[in-house]
C-alpha cells in the first residue's frame, strides 16, 4: 500500500488550490462561507492551529486544516483528497496526523461538521474512528472527539 506523506503547510499555493478545489464540489458550497478571506490569508486564518498537506511522491494531493476556537476547542476543516487519489487509505492517516496536532496544541476537544448526503465515505470513516454526533439537522452534521 502507498503511503502518504503529511507535513505542516510549507506550500500556501498549493494548499490554496486544493482548498479551492474541494470549494467546487457539489453540495459542499455551504462549508465555505469565509473563503475568500481564508484564501487571502491561510496563515492568520489558522493561527493558533494548524494546515496540514499530504504529499503522494511529493506531489501535494491533500489537505486538512486545524483551526481554534479557544483554549480548549479546535475546528477540524478542509479535509479534502483529490479525487483520482482517493480510494488508497489517506483519509485515516490525515486524521490521525491531524488529532495528534490537536493534542500537541493542548486542545481538549476537536469538532467539525460534515454533510453525510455529500461526503457519505468521510462521515462513516468518522464514525468508525470514534467521533460522536452532537448536533444532526438532517442535512448537516456536528461531530466532536474529545481528546486525552
Amino acid at each position: 500500500m502507498k503511503m502518504i506523506e503529511i507535513r505542516e503547510c510549507d506550500d500556501y499555493e498549493a494548499a490554496k488550490k486544493l482548498i479551492l478545489e474541494y470549494s467546487k464540489i457539489i453540495g459542499a458550497e455551504a462549508c465555505f462561507v469565509s473563503l475568500d478571506k481564508e484564501l487571502s490569508d491561510l496563515k492568520g486564518f489558522y493561527k493558533g492551529g494548524a494546515l496540514l498537506l499530504g504529499y503522494d511522491d511529493g506531489n501535494p494531493i491533500a489537505t486538512i486544516a486545524i483551526r481554534r476556537n479557544n483554549d480548549d476547542q479546535a475546528e477540524a476543516k478542509r479535509l479534502y483528497i483529490k479525487p483520482e487519489y482517493r480510494g488508497n487509505g489517506y483519509a485515516r492517516p490525515l486524521l490521525n496526523a491531524m488529532l495528534d496536532k490537536c493534542r500537541a496544541l493542548q486542545f481538549k476537544e476537536v469538532r467539525f461538521t460534515t454533510k453525510p448526503e455529500v461526503m457519505s465515505i468521510g462521515y462513516a470513516l468518522y464514525q468508525r474512528m470514534g467521533f460522536e454526533e452532537l448536533e444532526n439537522d438532517g442535512e448537516t452534521v456536528l461531530m466532536r472527539m474529545m481528546l486525552d
